[in-house]
């Protein structure tokens, strides 16, 4: 049995639309993909296995490049044959839905691993390990997953003409896009229809998940990010239909937002993060009844909302955010303008623990000065060897997710404590002397205190983004925010 063959069997034999009758047809649909040369033997049967095999064959037959670009587009039109249809799939997760909202996302996301549309191959290479701070184990991922962009490609799409469509990658027209130089391919690509606040939403996963069923809730409009009132709403309504999920927003502005502000859209999945897992420090009273308020021992300066009454619960929500929009404090750097420009958001999170639903508000400002050009409350300068890009969604939750570049510099580091040969990166040298006068490295325990001090480095990280520091003056100036909420 060919290649081919064993891939038609694959697709007869997946959720998709083909059955036995189809079988030539398949197989001639394939034939044009790969074109006609003797296929490239599959070390197994696994699909993946077995995809590659057939994107070499198409190398082989001249019907493609052998460049990332041409690759990815190629494999995915192959695993869209064993993809169900936007509709038919709909129609089988909302069907399933009937019996658990777990059974329909299981189902849901069990295919999008199958399909190759979540990339497990890429994910496995991430590095991931604990490390605890004096606020709990945060946690520290290195991200190796995201394929290197091809030189040629990027010289390629340089001179190719704007295209326009998608407007974005997170717009529902992706769904079943073919790809392009400089555009990844989501011929295999699939999106759950919802309604949020009378509109309809997407829901789909990310191809290179930072966690565990890491998901996307898009809006169907491309529209700007904004955090308001409906968003509380639109969160709290996805964790009603998703109770086993948490959901969150990313803040609407630069340096304290995500990467992509330009399209409206949430994440969430099923992951315990750190944040979710520290404790209240003081209860406070917000003035709206049947919520319970804290502030949260947490380096990013968060309140956390609790209530069985989901619209008390986004009153008191809109509430802190309200205030905190033109919200200053001269005596600790927080203004909410300068020359007319906004600087204050949030960032909310959503999650329900039996009847209770769990709302944190964590409180930021994009405020930048000369002392700190990146942000007054972003990464400072003497952490930017482990982290200088946006603290996001993700990583204010306590999950680090670290440049690649750090696999190799971090082995340099121990090389460096060691005493060894080396080729450290200039800009980690104060904190390897500062690590290699306060240790005795050795071969043995090198890895594991290294990897401790990049924990404690990430904690800093989350402290340079609180805007209400750990200390006397910050607790006090977090209490004159309170107060200032009930004035409202």
């Amino acid at each position: 049995m060919t290649t081919i063959d064993q891939f038609v069997a694959a697709v007869i034999a997946s959720p998709s639309q083909y059955t036995e009758l189809d079988q030539i047809y398949v197989h001639n649909r394939i034939l044009a993909l790969v074109g006609e040369a003797e296929p490239v033997e599959a070390p197994d049967d696994q699909l993946t296995s077995l995809t590659d095999a057939l994107v070499q064959t198409a190398i082989r037959s001249g019907k493609i490049e052998a460049n990332q670009s041409d690759q990815d587009i190629l494999a995915d039109q192959l695993m869209d044959l064993v993809t169900p249809l936007p509709s038919v799939l709909n129609q089988t997760f909302w069907n399933k839905y009937q019996t658990s909202p777990q059974t329909a996302t299981d189902y849901f996301y069990h295919l999008s691993q199958a399909n190759d549309y979540i990339k497990t191959r890429a994910i496995a290479k991430n590095v991931v390990f604990p490390a605890k701070t004096d606020f709990g184990e945060l946690e520290i991922t290195i991200n190796l997953s995201k394929p290197e962009k091809d030189p040629k490609a990027i010289a390629a799409a340089k001179d190719a003409p704007e295209n326009g469509y998608p407007l974005c990658q997170l717009c529902l027209e992706n769904e079943g896009y073919l790809g392009r130089l400089g555009y990844p391919a989501r011929s295999n690509h699939r999106v759950i229809r919802l309604t949020l606040g009378g509109e309809t939403w997407g829901f789909q996963y990310s191809p290179y998940a930072y966690f565990n069923e890491h998901s996307i809730f898009l809006d169907r409009v491309h529209r700007p990010m904004v955090i308001n009132r409906q968003t509380f709403s639109n969160l709290i309504e996805i964790v009603k239909q998703f109770p086993h999920y948490f959901v969150g927003s990313n803040a609407d502005l630069p340096i304290v937002g995500g990467s992509m502000l330009t399209h409206e859209h949430y994440q969430g999945g099923r992951h315990v993060f750190p944040m979710m897992k520290a404790p209240i420090d003081r209860q406070i009273d917000l003035g709206v009844a049947g919520v319970e308020a804290g502030i949260v021992k947490w380096p990013m300066s968060t309140i956390r909302l609790t209530s069985s009454n989901t619209e008390a619960l986004i009153d008191a929500a809109t509430k802190i955010h309200q205030c905190w929009l033109t919200y200053s404090d001269e005596q600790v750097d927080v203004r909410a303008y300068t020359d007319n420009v906004r600087h204050h958001t949030t960032t909310p999170i959503v999650r329900k623990i039996g009847d209770q639903f769990v709302l944190d508000l964590v409180l930021r400002d994009n405020q930048t000065s000369a002392q700190y050009p990146d942000g007054i409350f972003h990464p400072h300068q003497d952490v930017q060897h482990i982290k200088k890009e946006n603290i996001g969604l993700i990583e204010v939750m306590g999950r680090a997710i670290l440049p690649a570049r750090l696999k190799p510099e971090l082995h340099e580091v121990e090389n460096y404590v060691l005493g060894r040969q080396n080729q450290m990166v200039a800009m980690h040298q104060p904190w390897a002397d500062a690590l290699r006068a306060k240790y005795d490295f050795t071969e043995t325990n090198v890895t594991e205190i290294i990897d401790r001090e990049v924990g404690q480095v990430f904690a800093r990280v989350l402290a340079d983004a609180g805007v209400f520091k750990w200390d006397a003056a910050g607790e006090a100036a977090f209490d004159r925010f309170v107060a200032a909420v009930n004035v409202v």
